[in-house]
């Protein structure tokens, strides 16, 4: 029997980014990913568009929605930035002064125990963004972007850090603004995506142990009981 996950995305890419690149990697389980957009305005087409999280309100509501359509037998996850999350989530006034890893499982615990822990629900937040990801190759972001001769300057981005992950937070220097200082033309819900399905989901996978993580909770649920 096919099985669901139900997803509570950020944006249109991190929708894009699940239905394009993600979902495919899990047709052979007979799993199927219905991402939903969390809105933060009332336009919710075109240019007007914005989606992110706001307020932890409004993100624990969604939640619940989606934990009462799931009606346990659904998974139900989360992909949101830990980048620019509010201070009013569960455990960021507590986060522990140590490793990016650490500071953002303990924020998903403190989500997951603020929702009352139900057992089919997995909060995730990408570490930092979605755009750390793309930095999980020094090639293929520049190949999406049909620059390749900045490819070395994105490697150099890259190998200053540990994993693609544990580039930072900082507003001035967040995966995205990297990017952008790289490619001025980079436009997330395009080429973000486009991005990511070069790299694929075992690549990503090999550079980034948090994202690693979470899709081996969604494949321990998308092979359960089969």
């Amino acid at each position: 029997m096919s099985k669901r996950i139900l997803i509570l995305v950020e944006g249109q890419t991190e929708e894009r980014f699940v239905k394009d690149v993600l979902a495919p990697d899990f047709y052979h389980f007979d799993t199927f990913f219905d991402p939903r957009l969390l809105i933060t305005k009332v336009v919710k087409h075109g240019a007007s568009f914005k989606g992110g999280v706001t307020t932890y309100g409004k993100y624990k509501n969604d939640v619940r929605r989606l934990l009462a359509e799931a009606k346990g037998t659904a998974l139900v996850t989360t992909l949101i930035d830990y980048y620019g999350l509010p201070a009013d989530f569960p455990g960021m006034e507590t986060r522990p002064n140590s490793s990016p890893q650490d500071r953002v499982l303990h924020v998903e615990k403190s989500i997951f125990a603020d929702c009352g822990s139900p057992q089919n629900f997995r909060p995730f937040l990408a570490l930092h963004e979605f755009e750390s990801w793309l930095f999980s190759s020094r090639e293929e972001l520049s190949q999406t972007m049909t620059q390749p001769e900045k490819a070395p300057l994105i490697a150099a981005i890259r190998d200053a850090f540990e994993t693609p992950e544990d580039i930072n937070e900082d507003p001035a220097t967040a995966p995205s603004k990297r990017i952008q200082e790289v490619f001025p033309e980079y436009k997330k819900t395009l080429h973000g995506p486009l991005a990511a399905g070069r790299i694929g989901i075992a690549a990503i996978r090999g550079e980034c142990a948090h994202f690693d993580e979470w899709v081996s909770e969604l494949e321990i649920f998308a092979t359960a009981f089969r």
